[in-house]
């Protein structure tokens, strides 16, 4: 891993690049941050974050930046997935704002600035993401998924973007600090940003068809996409009330149980019919087990919320900038 010099000045700007089997197109890549960063004069750091690359990325890594110093490289162990690679970017990160991309330069570095400036110029925008609105991928294997997807976060999430799926994002550094990323969620950042009280812009961008290696996206991660959107869902809805999340369908579930099994109980003991027989026994206890199961995963879970928030003295809350909170 290299790091910056002690002495060296805090960047206004952080790049952050996860790196995965890129080696054609990493001298490239610094080229071209290079040539659009540089003549601005702006202060600029760019983090490369190798994942677990098996090309030989880092070692080109290493040389470019034993000669650049505004570049520095992380290396995982291993191939842990975009947002690991992204948190591990974030993490070490120094510049005020901080602007995504991905590796392949199929986004524009040109486009870094122009983001950067709407930042500067309105205070009141926290993030900026970007629309390959002319996307040059193929139709219908990656342009029509990706914008049934984009309509599907945006409905579940109420974050509503033409395209979550753009890597090239522009953020103020106090709002992604306040993210932590797993699986599949860098995606589905604006939505976590949002969460914390970001207001978000979306502005079209360039884009460009892959001249060098090959996609790194398939169907599995479709599926995992999925399943991760459900978890957004769940913690943007029951993340601090989970047992709103499990009550309602728990008692539910032991009102029609029982209530079946008081009705087997009055044939059984009043009109002496025999219920043992009787599939409608089976379905009242297995309604009854099922609901008392998932009320006993509820009050779990508001447990488990307390004891997060309350022995390490975690805010449930963010405050907004300039406001403070004072105790007693």
């Amino acid at each position: 891993m290299t790091t910056a010099h002690p002495d060296a000045p805090l960047p206004e700007l952080s790049v952050v690049i996860p790196i995965y089997n890129e080696v054609d197109s990493l001298p490239r890549l610094i080229q071209a941050i290079d040539e659009a960063l540089s003549p601005s004069g702006l202060q600029f750091e760019l983090i490369l974050v190798d994942d677990g690359s098996r090309d030989g990325s880092y070692r080109v890594l290493q040389n470019w930046a034993a000669r650049t110093p505004w570049l520095r490289c992380l290396a995982l162990i291993r191939n842990y997935g975009q947002s690991t690679a992204l948190q591990a970017g974030f993490d070490a990160a120094r510049g005020g704002f901080i602007v995504t991309l991905d590796g392949d330069l199929q986004n524009d570095p040109r486009d870094i600035l122009s983001l950067v400036q709407i930042l500067k110029d309105r205070p009141d925008v926290d993030m900026v993401s970007g629309w390959r609105k002319d996307r040059q991928d193929a139709t219908l294997s990656r342009k029509i998924p990706s914008q049934i997807a984009n309509a599907l976060i945006s409905k579940v999430t109420k974050v509503r973007l033409h395209d979550y799926g753009c890597a090239l994002k522009a953020y103020r550094a106090r709002v992604i600090h306040d993210l932590r990323l797993y699986g599949e969620l860098h995606r589905f950042i604006p939505a976590l940003a949002a969460e914390v009280g970001a207001n978000i812009v979306e502005v079209p961008v360039r884009h460009h068809a892959r001249s060098a290696g090959v996609s790194k996206y398939g169907i599995d991660r479709t599926i995992r996409v999925m399943l991760d959107l459900l978890w957004i869902r769940f913690t943007m809805r029951f993340l601090h009330r989970p047992i709103h999340a499990f009550g309602g369908i728990a008692l539910v579930m032991l009102t029609l149980g029982l209530g079946v099994l008081a009705w087997l109980g009055f044939d059984k003991l009043v009109m002496g019919q025999d219920i043992g027989g009787r599939p409608l026994l089976l379905l009242g206890v297995l309604l009854t087990l099922v609901g008392t199961q998932l009320l006993a995963v509820g009050l779990i879970g508001e447990l488990l919320i307390r004891i997060y928030h309350e022995p390490a003295g975690r805010q449930q809350y963010i405050l907004k900038s300039g406001e403070s909170r004072t105790t007693d």
